[in-house]
This record gives structure tokens, sequence and C-alpha cells, in this order.
């Protein structure tokens, strides 16, 4: 554990490093802050996100600038219903030596990268969806009862497509709680819709440059859990996270009457996560209660769901979600 100032010299260093890959993504991912400080802090906290967006705004130009940026050996697999486990994960062949003997030799599959795109995946049937979540969870994957590990760091950025919604398979909520955080990836503003058209329809493009390598990022996750953590945004986050869920007697009204079910322990854990990220990202040494506001969202969406006659009602979870975190910041700073 370095001491306190070898431990700011590391994350001032670490802050300029991110702003140069910034930089660098933006150069072929115009535009989108938000969208680019989201995925950078799944990465940066050693975390999966899920993009959820319409066709044709960018979801798979990201990765693969994130891939170059961060120094990844990047892979995709397209996902589709016919998708078996064995497609992803890989398989054994029984194989000839030279020798005359016959012998069963593993080859892996696509997802054996650094970091991987998934796109489409509510198109994977249950058991593949199944297969590639077990493997974010263990960061290995067995078969015949043999182990593989994995090459570290290991990061899946999966997309999903919210109006086709024919022939696909919904994520279980227990297995959508495996993403650090969901990314909602919107529609540009005109400005950089512009700048978009005059940089993508030229002879020549921008291309990304390098920025961390592999060894590079994994040093940075370990610097972002040493960053320190006022006890005021931690007691922030515990009330937060459990001001969501419908049983617990300080929810307040709105959650208690529109909420099935809350967010678990794991969100409490994204949230201490993401916010020490997003301090980084902001060039600051510790998050603050600003943090756990711009986090609220992107940790907590998919980690509940509106009861059904909310649904009919035609509430909205996000605005539920900012509602009950602004509460909770003014209740904190009164305190």
């Amino acid at each position: 554990m370095p001491d306190e100032t070898e431990l700011v010299a590391a994350i001032e260093a670490l802050g300029e490093k991110l702003a140069e890959a910034k930089a660098s993504i933006t150069k072929r991912f115009i535009g989108q802050e938000r969208v680019v400080d989201l995925t950078l802090s799944a990465l940066l906290c050693g975390g999966h996100g899920l993009l959820i967006g319409l066709p044709g705004l960018g979801k798979t130009r990201l990765v693969a600038t994130l891939s170059t940026v961060m120094g990844l050996n990047g892979g995709r697999i397209q996902f589709t219903p016919d998708l078996m486990p064995a497609d992803i994960l890989g398989s054994e062949v029984l194989e000839t030596t030279p020798d005359g003997s016959r012998a069963f030799r593993f080859i892996e599959g696509p997802i054996f990268c650094q970091m991987l795109m998934a796109d489409e995946i509510n198109r994977a049937s249950p058991r593949t969806q199944s297969a590639l979540l077990q493997a974010m969870q263990e960061k290995s994957v067995t078969i015949a009862g043999e182990s593989h590990a994995l090459t570290p760091p290991f990061h899946v950025l999966a997309t999903q497509n919210p109006i086709e919604q024919e022939g696909t398979y919904p994520l279980p909520e227990a297995q959508l709680d495996r993403f650090l955080v969901r990314i909602d990836v919107p529609y540009p503003d005109r400005r950089t819709e512009h700048d978009i058209l005059m940089a993508t329809t030229g002879v020549a493009e921008e291309e990304a440059h390098p920025v961390f390598t592999a060894a590079e990022l994994i040093a940075a996750q370990k610097i972002v859990r040493q960053m320190p953590v006022g006890e005021g945004v931690v007691e922030l986050i515990l009330d937060l996270v459990r001001a969501c869920r419908p049983n617990e007697p300080e929810a307040p009204q709105a959650v208690r009457e529109n909420v099935a079910w809350g967010p678990g322990p794991r969100a409490a854990q994204a949230l201490m996560l993401t916010v020490r990220a997003q301090a980084l990202l902001d060039g600051r040494l510790a998050p603050s209660a600003d943090d756990v506001l711009k986090m609220a969202g992107p940790v907590l969406i998919h980690r509940m769901a509106l009861s059904f006659a909310a649904r009919a009602r035609g509430e909205d979870l996000p605005r539920i979600i900012e509602k009950v975190a602004r509460d909770t910041v003014r209740v904190e700073a009164a305190a």
C-alpha cells in the first residue's frame, strides 16, 4: 500500500493519462462524453457494461476504439438465437498426433480476449447467455471438467437493441446484476451529429492511438480501489441503496408504491467503485455526493423493477431513482 504522497502522485498521473485516453477515443467516437465516461468507469472498476441504444449510434465503434486506446485484445460476438455455449466458450476436438495416438485438444472460443463486444446479447438463448455471464463473473470457463482462465483484464461490453423485441430473450434480473453499469446511448445533439457527418464521410478518418497497456489498466484498477472515500459518502451510498428497497422502513413512498424489488449489496459495491472512477475522470482525488448523484442511475436502474401497477400507470424508473437520490443527498447534507 503506497503512502499518501505516493497515492496522490499516482492518482494525478493516472488522471492525466485518462485525459489523453479520452482525447484519443473522441477522435473516432465523437461527442457523447457521458457515454465515454461511463464505459471508462466500468473498465477502471474492473467491471462490465451494458450498452442500451438504437442501431447506428456508434456502440460497435466505441468498443473497438476502446480496445485500441486501452491496449486490449478485442473480440466480437454477434448473438443469434442459434448460438450455442460452445460457440463462445470453445470446445474440445479429438486429434490424431504424429505418433498415431489420439488426444483431445481444447480450441478456445472468441470469449478468450480482453475486451469482448457481445452484440445484441438478448438475441441469444438463456443457455448461451448464462454461459457468457458465468464467464464474466468467474473470469474462467470450464470445458469437460477442466477450467481455463481468461486473460486479465477481461471486460464485456454487451449491447441491447431497445426496440426490436421479436425473437429476443430478455436478460433475467439476476443476470443483469452482473453488469456494473447500464449505459444508455442517446441520439447525438445537432452539433455533434454535424461533426460526425464531417468526420466520417470524407476520404480518410481520424485514427485512435493506444494510450494504455493491459498491465497499465490493471495497475489503474488497483489505484481506483485505493482512492479514499469519506465516511459521509459511504453513508450516503448505504442510505440511497436501502431507500430504493420497497420493504425497508426508510424507503420513501414513491419506492414503496411503485418498485417491485430493489438493489442488493452488489449495487452498493458498484457505487463505491464507480464514484471513485468518476472523481478520477473529473480530475479529483476523492469522490463527493455529486458523484453519487451522477452514478446512481447507471448503477441502480438495471437492479430495480417497477411493479405491474406502476408500469400500468406509466411510472418512470429513472425519474424515481433521480428523485430518491436527490432527496437522500439533501437529508444527508442537512444531518
